[in-house]
């Protein structure tokens, strides 16, 4: 795995991070969707993540993400169709598959 995709990586796992001090605890729905800083927050996170998911299959497509698809297709909702982002599915990424794109993350970063 060259530099450049280790970057990216690492990026996401920053990103997540990110979103999770954001968001805090106890993780409440109407305090992110009363939140229009914090969403707006998490969105951009959002976008990172979708990018550099996105750059990682140019660069080396033999690396498999789960979900990569979908998490590029979040991306470019985000980026371009910032009137059609529903707050309970970006809020439904956060708390039910975020974790688990972190922990793969993690281990594609520690197979080097």
């Amino acid at each position: 795995m060259n530099e450049l995709v280790k970057k990216w990586l690492f990026d996401m796992i920053e990103a997540i991070n990110s979103i999770n001090d954001y968001i805090g605890t106890p993780r409440q729905f109407i305090d992110y969707e009363n939140n229009k800083q914090l969403r707006r927050s998490v969105e951009r996170e959002i976008e990172i993540i979708g990018e550099a998911v996105n750059r990682i299959k140019k660069e080396m497509p033999e690396l498999e993400i789960i979900n990569s698809k979908q998490i590029n297709a979040t991306r470019n909702r985000v980026a371009h169709a910032y009137d059609a982002v529903d707050n309970a599915i970006i809020w439904g990424i956060v708390i039910n598959h975020l974790p688990g794109l972190k922990q793969e993350v993690e281990q594609l970063l520690n197979q080097e």
